[in-house]
């Protein structure tokens, strides 16, 4: 914790001499008319290697125990306005199954920058929950965010829209859908209040304005809110759950606010949650700092309710970039958790490396819960590892 304080100190001292001054699964199905395989060969002898030949932000494993089917959905993938996926037996070597869901079309209530979707499996329905621009936006917003629903009959879709608006409207644009569901029937949905218009006065902020680098930082917030049963809206008042730190002394600031202090943007986010049980812990992994940068990292809080109080963990962060222990990976963000047969989880995320450049890519690291309750991933790594379902 020492060590982490001091770092920012010196950070900020650095900018103050410069010049600027549930995890749920489920999943796949029937191939799709335009399956194709990925291209590349990611596994040999009994090993892999990343990155995975996926090429796209924000991966959802989803899966399928019928068909005992992996299924990827992600942010881009060559999908334009809407969401391609690809399927996989060992998690490994993945098949683009083409584009499963379209949007922007006549009467839909989205219009474009489609992201973030993750698809769950419910009484033999797989339902679709995606963030796109709201069509509907009388003040000409530039971030007009919301989150809908989309159904289809089989995890390879075509996905519909279950309503011509979006699940619900908060009244400031929000992204990252992730839905937990709780053996009682109770689900709950989290999401992302965006950076948008959102100046927050904070401890960062105030040194970032007096030092002359920002005039305000904007910063995203995870909330949590019960859903309908048939996921037509929400039930109660969102409840905020997490934010970036308000003191420079606290033990999660100094990572959580390096989109800042690198001069990358003024903003501090937390988003791309994903939530899962673990014993009577609530798990919710996190994503802070700029997605498009460097920074881009992943922590994780728990509860002992899926609304919260979540109290982030003391091992913060639990997957960064690696470029200053000699790897070259970077950007490493937005994670969702592809669970084996045998219970064994792995952390499924996007980064950079020097060979991709700002391309995103996907990646796929074990992780583990430790005695004491901790959660550990391994990685990010570039060299070979066991395959993931081996029985090794």
């Amino acid at each position: 914790m020492f060590k982490r304080n001091k770092y920012l100190v010196v950070a900020f001292g650095l900018l103050l001499a410069s010049p600027a001054c549930q995890g749920q699964t489920s999943a796949p199905a029937a191939k799709a008319k335009t399956s194709t395989p990925a291209q590349g060969a990611t596994s040999q002898g009994g090993q892999y290697k990343n990155p995975l030949n996926v090429k796209f932000g924000d991966p959802y494993v989803l899966y399928d125990k019928a068909s005992k089917l992996y299924y990827m959905y992600g942010t881009g993938g060559g999908a334009k306005k809407g969401f391609a996926t690809y399927s996989s037996p060992d998690l490994v070597n993945w098949k683009n199954e083409g584009q499963v869901f379209y949007g922007n079309t006549p009467g839909s209530w989205d219009v474009k920058n489609f992201w973030a979707p993750e698809v769950y499996e419910v009484k033999g329905k797989y339902y679709m929950f995606y963030s796109a621009d709201w069509r509907h936006n009388p003040t000409n917003e530039l971030e007009n965010f919301r989150i809908g629903v989309a159904v289809s009959d089989k995890p390879t879709g075509p996905f519909k829209n279950i309503s011509d608006k979006p699940l619900f409207d908060p009244g400031y644009p929000i992204i990252d859908a992730n839905v937990y569901f709780e053996p009682n029937g109770k689900m709950y949905l989290y999401y992302s209040r965006c950076c948008y218009k959102h100046p927050v006065e904070s401890e960062v902020a105030t040194w970032a304005k007096k030092t002359g680098l920002y005039q305000e930082i904007e910063e995203s917030w995870i909330y949590g809110v019960e859903l309908k049963p048939d996921f037509s809206g929400v039930i109660g008042e969102p409840v905020l759950l997490l934010r970036p730190p308000v003191k420079m002394n606290d033990a999660q600031s100094e990572w959580e606010s390096r989109s800042v202090t690198s001069k990358e943007v003024n903003r501090r986010w937390t988003e791309g949650s994903y939530t899962f049980k673990h014993g009577d812990q609530y798990y919710m992994m996190y994503s802070a700092n700029h997605f498009g940068g460097e920074n881009y990292a992943v922590g994780y809080a728990t509860a002992k309710s899926p609304l919260g109080p979540f109290k982030k963990a003391a091992n913060n962060p639990i997957l960064e970039k690696n470029t200053g222990k000699g790897g070259d990976v970077t950007g490493t963000g937005h994670n969702s958790i592809a669970f084996a047969p045998d219970g064994k989880m792995f952390c499924v995320y996007h980064g950079r490396t020097k060979a991709t450049g700002d391309e995103r890519v996907v990646f796929i690291d074990p992780m583990q819960i430790t005695k004491d309750g901790k959660l550990v991933v391994e990685g990010p790594s570039t060299t070979p590892k066991p395959l993931p379902l081996s029985k090794k």
